[in-house]
């Protein structure tokens, strides 16, 4: 007996194809099995693969598993904008629905409509970690060819994140971020000896356009050598710089847009907004656009 199943590829955070984040999208797999799932998703060969099912709860209205071509991921931020763009292209789409994954329930908006919508995902601000000390921090510039002079000084070498950490590591100029030559053994060792699963390297000088920042990721513990554009990290950018005193807000709201992906010829941008209330972070909202490449059906065997 078997199966079709209808596969989309997107492309996140960009309106151009083959710019952006790319990511798989397959709707109606409630009847998949997790080796079938890890296969689909090793043979898209994307970072990440959105699996999107009927709910199993009243309170959420979709959900969503991700895998890697070797695991399973608890949430990811592209993969969301990309199964969301397809989502909201199908006959009487809502305008916002709250989504279910394994890192929990995460709101959705769909912002305006057509070919240029945006999908805003609302999370629980993110907790900072701590510093790294100076062994550490030393290291780490090391194993991603950096100076102490390179470093923005406003910035301290900070993990964020829980179930899926980053360090985040302030320079001073888009020319840092293009002399980086990451050894990715090295980080992949270090990743174990810090708790970080990767490492956001940003500036706040950049010479694109009207953005707060840009940016390049490395995860090599993920198997991920550069990440294109990372939703997931540019939310915890904003609670940093808020924390840090380096984001104008009036107690309320801040926003910032951030670039990123320029280095792999897949260049991005991320919209940010934040809810605050007594002057701290409430909420995340990482929002973006997304672009169609192409969609097919995959015949399966039913197990």
């Amino acid at each position: 007996m078997t199966r079709k199943i209808q596969i989309h590829q997107v492309d996140a955070f960009t309106l151009e194809r083959f710019t952006g984040n790319p990511a798989g999208v397959v709707l109606h797999a409630d009847n998949l099995t997790d080796t079938q799932m890890l296969a689909i998703a090793r043979e898209l060969n994307n970072a990440d693969t959105a699996f999107i099912f009927d709910p199993d709860g009243s309170d959420h209205d979709v959900r969503a598993r991700f895998f890697t071509p070797r695991t399973e991921a608890g949430f990811v931020g592209h993969a969301t904008v990309a199964a969301h763009h397809v989502l909201s292209a199908l006959p009487d789409a809502p305008q916002s629905l709250r989504q279910k994954s394994k890192a929990g329930i995460v709101e959705i908006e769909v912002r305006g409509s057509g070919d240029q919508r945006k999908i805003a995902i609302r999370q629980n601000p993110p907790p900072l970690g701590r510093e790294l000390n100076d062994r550490e921090r030393l290291a780490v510039l090391d194993a991603l060819a950096l100076a102490t002079d390179d470093l923005d000084t406003r910035c301290p070498m900070r993990i964020a994140g829980a179930s899926s950490t980053r360090l985040l590591i302030g320079v001073r100029s888009v020319e840092a971020l293009n002399h980086l030559k990451p050894d990715m053994v090295r980080l992949t060792t270090l990743s174990a000896q810090v708790g970080a699963a990767g490492y956001f390297v940003f500036t706040l000088k950049p010479d694109i356009g009207e953005h707060l920042t840009e940016a390049r990721m490395f995860c090599p513990a993920l198997g991920i050598a550069e990440d294109p554009v990372s939703g997931n990290a540019h939310g915890l950018l904003g609670v940093y710089l808020i924390q840090n005193g380096l984001l104008a807000h009036d107690r309320h709201r801040a926003a910032f847009r951030g670039v990123q992906g320029r280095w792999l010829h897949r260049p991005g941008q991320v919209e940010v907004e934040l809810e605050m209330a007594g002057g701290t972070v409430s909420g995340v909202w990482i929002i973006g656009q997304a672009v169609s490449v192409f969609q097919t059906e995959m015949t399966l065997q039913a197990p």
